[in-house]
């Protein structure tokens, strides 16, 4: 059955000679690997439109039973050129895609990562944009979606209020640690109190974490970091590739 979608490359692998094989984000039907045939020619039909980061409309056929997609067409819809100006942006647009393509389950749509995951890239390596927390944003939003996101209203632990200072986050408990509870997580690290306030900000729904967010000293960035570097490591099992050259 033929099927279209607005979808985001995530990942492309060489399957032959002539053929590729391309892992997209699509806002209809959420991750699918799909098979391009003749996708490393030269003059093919989907030319440019498989490149790392574009988004494109596609037409695929589906498999009945397991098995890759077949890719039939695809156009290119949008491009992302400033964060080729960008090399913090850039290596931050490619762990999104890495982090797409790695967290995510086949054909498990959600169309409101699938629009984030746009405005991020479009947004990083712009002016006036903080790259560390538009990713930061991005990562928060990912975790919601897919129903992993921290606890950072109350102890992850026993679900007390927390208090302004003695706190610590911990990625194998779930997120915020009241003082009483962090002796039970080894894996806790220390974190500000301007730290999970900021991270409660960039996890809140609409867009008011811009302006509140916004102005982090450089330390209070590099917390939030080092906290979403531990808890994507932990869900995923292993550390993104990507993670290495992310700034802070």
């Amino acid at each position: 059955m033929a099927e279209k979608a607005l979808a985001l490359v995530l990942r492309t692998t060489d399957w032959s000679e002539t053929s590729r094989i391309a892992t997209l984000w699509t806002r209809e039907f959420g991750k699918v690997r799909t098979l391009a045939k003749g996708g490393r020619r030269l003059k093919s039909n989907f030319e440019t439109a498989l490149d790392l980061l574009t988004v494109c409309s596609i037409v695929f056929l589906r498999k009945s039973s397991g098995g890759l997609d077949l890719l039939t067409e695809a156009q290119v819809v949008r491009r992302f050129p400033h964060l080729g100006k960008d090399l913090p942006a850039l290596y931050a647009g490619y762990y999104v895609a890495e982090l797409l393509s790695d967290l995510t389950e086949e054909y498990d749509p959600h169309p409101t990562l699938f629009d984030e995951a746009l405005r991020v890239l479009e947004g990083l390596g712009t002016a006036g944009t903080a790259t560390a927390l538009r990713l930061a944003r991005f990562e928060l939003v990912l975790l919601r979606e897919l129903g992993y996101s921290p606890a950072l209203a109350a102890c992850a632990a026993c679900a007390a209020p927390l208090p302004p200072t003695g706190l610590a986050f911990s990625a194998a408990g779930g997120g915020m640690l009241c003082p009483g509870c962090q002796a039970r997580h080894r894996d806790r690290k220390a974190l500000s109190g301007a730290a999970w306030q900021a991270l409660r900000e960039l996890a809140a729904p609409g867009e008011g974490w811009q302006g509140a967010a916004g102005s982090l000293v450089r330390g209070v960035r590099k917390e939030i970091r080092q906290v979403l570097n531990q808890y994507v490591t932990y869900l995923l099992g292993r550390q993104p590739r990507l993670l290495p050259y992310l700034g802070s």
